[in-house]
């Protein structure tokens, strides 16, 4: 089995805080309604949200996806850190035997924020994951990150 690990960055004028809390904490309540056209729903189906908690996010009819979870593996609301392995979807992976993401805000100098995540693929024996085959996914992650930041921008009381 071999691992490919890729990182990405996004810059926000947000602060660290309030995107951990929109795109973390309160995720099941915020993304379905600011972003219906791709996710109908989120809930926690083992848990209460905290490590070990199983999420299912299930996307818009239409996607290439209908749903996916997840299982918390770490949650550090002090450190605005989250770390999460995708257990289960309704596609069969035939390269990757599992993924695990971590995602972490730190403050940046204009009072916004940095939101570096990484993903790492483990593949199945023999198997070379080549960035095309991730990179829809980067996309529509960067794209939710993108939609939170709009809608913090336009709505600055919300989880400050």
């Amino acid at each position: 089995m071999g691992v490919t690990t890729l990182t990405q960055e996004f810059t926000t004028l947000i602060a660290p805080s309030r995107m951990f809390k929109a795109l973390i904490l309160d995720s099941q309540h915020l993304i379905p309604k600011i972003a219906p056209q791709g996710i109908k729903s989120i809930e926690f189906i083992e848990g209460d949200g905290g490590v070990g908690s199983i999420k299912q996010i299930n996307f818009a009819e239409g996607g290439h996806l209908k749903y996916l979870k997840h299982k918390i593996d770490a949650l550090d609301s002090d450190n605005l850190v989250y770390k999460y392995t995708l257990i289960e979807d309704d596609v069969v992976f035939d390269k990757t035997e599992s993924v695990v993401y971590e995602v972490k805000f730190e403050a940046s100098s204009n009072g916004g924020c940095v939101c570096k995540m990484s993903s790492e693929y483990h593949t199945k024996a023999g198997v070379e994951l080549k960035e095309e085959d991730i990179k829809q996914g980067k996309e529509k992650a960067m794209g939710l990150y993108k939609v939170v930041e709009e809608y913090l921008s336009a709505n600055p009381n919300v989880y400050a």
